[in-house]
């Protein structure tokens, strides 16, 4: 049997990413980038034939941002092709090159899945450990790209045997469980009206930055159309190109401005409110599961030390799984003193109606449970 080269150990499983594509955040700030460049190349243009100037600045400036916009797009693409992935009866190794990450199997709290809307069966595979929160708080992860059925993956990870349904993320979680697997307790947050509305400050300051650039677009499109009035009244005419690469400019400027007031406010308030309506809990008699869109949330029930009930409006309940592994000293509260929501799913159970069930449910395999702890 092949062994590992650094601990030695027999390799289970090895694979790479099959899928070698650009993170949507990097794609994003790839457009961004090379609009910019595009942008400060027209007002180059402008600026050397309407005024007669050097526009050294300009162009450098360009040539900058597309340099960043193309290290944007390709530069993951280029990482993610020397990866290898492999699992040890022990370890968990993500290599590239001599640059090595590993986490040990016994360690994992959980594990995340962001299937690829595109690409069905394949999807990132996130390991997560549990740390202690505070001041010794810390983020331990691997993320494994772009792999072949990563609930598969997954499975092999536990020591458990894939179930033959596993390595589509079309289908519903209740359809992927292991083998004897049974569903104990399933529901979905209560949605209403107040998720279309921001709930937390940095909502609130995205929603404020997205209408103060939407404002800004706004006085610019006003004062583009002074502007080109002012061009043609000044003699210029509206088929030179010094005039068209103008109109190219403010458009552009424009474009950019309205789609990142969009962008921000889909990002802060839509896209969070359609995905609470898709979430779906379900606790087996094994695990705790957390399916929103095209992310699932995998959790051991042994990993869950204490329960949190923090209530919420509308008599509604949010429950907080409190986590541990072996040689975690602290507890890690996995959402319930601040953890960043941006990251991905967190172990926590949102707007619950039917708590005690749920804590009659996890009590068998917690120490102690603290009611309406917030």
């Amino acid at each position: 049997m092949k062994r590992d080269s650094l601990y030695g150990e027999p390799v289970l499983w090895s694979g790479r990413p099959k899928d070698v594509s650009t993170p949507p955040m990097y794609r994003v700030a790839s457009a961004v980038c090379g609009v910019t460049s595009a942008i400060t190349t027209a007002a180059a243009v402008v600026l050397s034939t309407a005024l007669d100037a050097r526009p050294d600045g300009l162009l450098a400036f360009a040539a900058w941002m597309a340099t960043l916009a193309i290290a944007f797009y390709f530069g993951p693409r280029w990482w993610r092709s020397e990866l290898l992935f492999t699992l040890t009866d022990q370890h968990i190794v993500m290599r590239r090159g001599r640059l090595r990450r590993s986490i040990d199997r016994r360690e994992v709290s959980y594990a995340r899945i962001h299937w690829n809307p595109k690409l069905p069966g394949v999807g990132d595979l996130e390991i997560v450990r549990a740390v202690p929160t505070g001041a010794l708080r810390r983020r331990l992860t691997i993320r494994l790209p772009g792999l072949v059925a990563p609930d598969r993956v997954w499975a092999i990870m536990r020591g458990v045997t894939p179930s033959a349904p596993a390595g589509d993320g079309h289908r519903l979680l209740a359809q992927r469980l292991d083998d004897g697997e049974r569903v104990l307790w399933s529901a979905h947050p209560i949605v209403g009206l107040r998720d279309w509305l921001p709930r937390t400050f940095r909502a609130v300051g995205s929603v404020a930055i997205a209408c103060a650039v939407g404002a800004a677009g706004a006085v610019m499109s006003v004062h583009a159309v002074s502007i080109l009035r002012t061009a043609v009244a000044g003699g210029l005419s509206p088929r030179s190109p010094p005039f068209i690469t103008l109109v190219a400019f403010l458009s552009l400027t424009l474009v950019l401005l309205f789609s990142v007031s969009v962008g921000i406010l889909y990002a802060a308030i839509v896209r969070p409110a359609r995905l609470e309506g898709r979430t779906r809990y379900l606790i087996t008699d094994r695990r705790v599961l957390i399916q929103r869109g095209d992310q699932e949330l995998h959790l051991d029930r042994s990993r869950i030390v204490d329960i949190i009930d923090a209530p919420a409006k509308r008599g509604l309940h949010d429950l907080f799984l409190v986590l541990d592994g072996p040689r975690a000293r602290a507890l890690a509260a996995s959402g319930a003193f601040g953890e960043d929501l941006g990251q991905g799913l967190q172990p926590v159970l949102l707007r619950v109606s039917d708590v005690d069930a749920v804590q009659a449910i996890l009590r068998d395999g917690t120490q102690r449970v603290y009611p309406h702890a917030a």
